[in-house]
């Protein structure tokens, strides 16, 4: 039986490159703004006009005269560790920034973001030989209070000498690389790849010259990590009357993960959908036609009272917002080694992209 032909990729080299430098720059929730104008430089030829917030949230935006607004949504913002405290023999510890793994933690690379620039340090961590020779025959395991950096320094003014201070973010070093068989692997893919799949989206309309009949507002949110403060900021500002939300979903298919609990889901095969309150039923039909006419895979699940999303911020922004979320399956979240599939990401495009093409001032939302 013939092997079925592969289509066309809809992603260019120069698309690639960019996400590989997207995910390489060190982004952390409440230190956005290098990763931001990354994005920003980005996006620039394929939108009319752009503009940024207060607090670092930026946008892209097409058609910025047109009444009507929708906004297709990511946030930029990484996970990481606020440096908390430096022990008099130079060790550092820390504090959460964001939903940080600490089980992760022991034997990472980190890089410190200083007053002097960037300082490389590793989480420190017994040998096995000394923890298992405790008299209790227990493992201590890793816990925020009990990890700290070492940087090779001596004593707490050779830290400080180096630029270090509290306050100062630390981020794993670990970046883009490909896998086998179509699959991708990074830090920050969460939500990283949603700044990257809106910026294509909006290559993609000026591309093929498509010209929309609302405002579009291309918006990479800031602080998603810490409560959706971003979104909720930019939402109030643009006031938007439809909203496309997208990020990362647990890939359920790995060890360890109960499916009568997360749901399923699989990377390989396509975005998936959620259904909750925050997203709008109409809205989501929409999306769900569109995925069936043009024959792109689609997965479900639910949500309980909350997303955990930028939907959440949107939906309930001002008057409400019609707003509806489409995840990427990944694998291995808040880790150095998140893990995603290309088909997913060109899926997930193509999904927003014959979305927006669908949508109208005319379509009607309405429950009633």
């Amino acid at each position: 039986m013939a092997k079925a032909k592969k289509t066309k990729s809809i992603l260019t080299e120069e698309s690639y490159t960019f996400l590989k430098n997207y995910i390489n720059n060190p982004s952390p929730t409440g230190f956005e703004s290098s990763g931001q104008k990354l994005w920003l430089e980005y996006l620039k030829p394929y939108v009319d006009s752009h503009f940024t917030d207060p607090y670092g949230s930026a946008v892209g935006v097409i058609n910025p005269a047109a009444a009507f607004k929708v906004v297709i949504e990511a946030h930029a913002d990484e996970i990481s560790w606020f440096i908390n405290y430096i022990s008099p023999d130079g060790l550092i510890y820390l504090k959460r920034n964001g939903g940080v793994d600490h089980q992760i933690a022991p034997a990472k690379r980190v890089l410190i973001h200083g007053k002097k620039g960037t300082v490389k340090a590793v989480f420190g961590w017994p040998a096995i030989h000394t923890r298992m020779s405790n008299n209790d025959g227990k493992e201590t395991p890793p816990k925020v209070d009990n990890l700290f950096l070492d940087c090779g320094a001596r004593n707490k003014k050779e830290v400080e000498a180096l630029g270090i201070h509290i306050g100062a973010v630390a981020t794993y070093e670990e970046g883009y690389e490909e896998l086998a068989y179509d699959y991708l692997i990074g830090r920050a893919f969460d939500n990283r790849i949603g700044g990257f799949m809106i910026a294509e989206v909006a290559r993609l309309l000026k591309a093929n010259r498509k010209k929309l009949p609302f405002g579009l507002y291309v918006v990479n949110a800031v602080q998603e990590e810490i409560g959706l403060r971003g979104a909720e900021m930019i939402a109030r500002r643009i006031k938007p009357d439809i909203a496309i939300i997208t990020d990362v979903t647990h890939d359920t298919s790995t060890p360890m993960i109960n499916k009568i609990i997360e749901g399923e889901c699989a990377c390989g095969k396509g975005p998936s959908l959620a259904f909750g309150p925050a997203v709008h039923n109409k809205l989501l039909d929409v999306v769900q036609n569109t995925a069936t006419k043009n024959k792109i895979p689609v997965q479900l699940r639910t949500v309980s009272r909350s997303t955990g999303t930028d939907t959440d911020s949107f939906a309930y922004a001002n008057d409400g917002c019609p707003s509806v979320l489409i995840s990427i399956p990944l694998r291995y979240m808040h880790t150095t080694v998140e893990m995603l599939h290309k088909d997913d990401v060109e899926n997930t495009i193509k999904l927003m992209y014959e979305t927006l093409l669908t949508l109208s001032p005319k379509t009607n939302l309405s429950y009633f």
